[in-house]
């Protein structure tokens, strides 16, 4: 299983991040990577709640279907997602921080299939890439908690 966080520090109340992270219509007006949002589940915001997400990914779109597994106002929660053979899952974190809130961001990926753990090993070439991506919403995120 490979795994990678990323956090930062937001200069902004926990319940007031947490709610911009769980804003999912408007996550393409707030992170660049992200094209489009279409929900697929009715509804409020929470566990079972499903959509379909289309990113920029080294210069291609890529379409991927994600679902909320855990949902813990104003803490966090945790998205899971099955794609090339693998379970991809984040799990995206709100703490109280001095004068603002700590949030993080960590990503697992668990190959399911053989060629997926067949090339497991190559995951490590675009490490460095994710990194950035991960870093970039990130720093989409902060910017649009931050201006709330």
């Amino acid at each position: 299983m490979a795994q990678m966080t990323v956090s930062t520090h937001v200069a902004a109340p926990q319940e007031q991040v947490f709610a911009v992270l769980a804003d999912l219509e408007r996550a393409p007006e707030r992170i660049d990577g992200i094209k489009s949002v279409e929900i697929l589940t009715d509804g409020p915001v929470g566990v079972g709640t499903r959509w379909r997400e289309t990113r920029t990914m080294f210069k291609r779109d890529a379409t991927e279907e994600m679902e909320i597994a855990a949902f813990d106002p104003p803490n966090g929660y945790d998205v899971t997602c099955e794609s090339c053979g693998c379970t991809i899952t984040t799990e995206m974190r709100c703490v109280p921080d001095g004068d603002g809130t700590k949030v993080s961001m960590a990503i697992s990926t668990k190959s399911n299939t053989f060629f997926a753990k067949l090339m497991a090993p190559m995951g490590w070439l675009m490490k460095g890439s994710m990194r950035k991506i991960l870093e970039k919403d990130l720093a989409d995120l902060k910017a649009a908690a931050e201006s709330a």
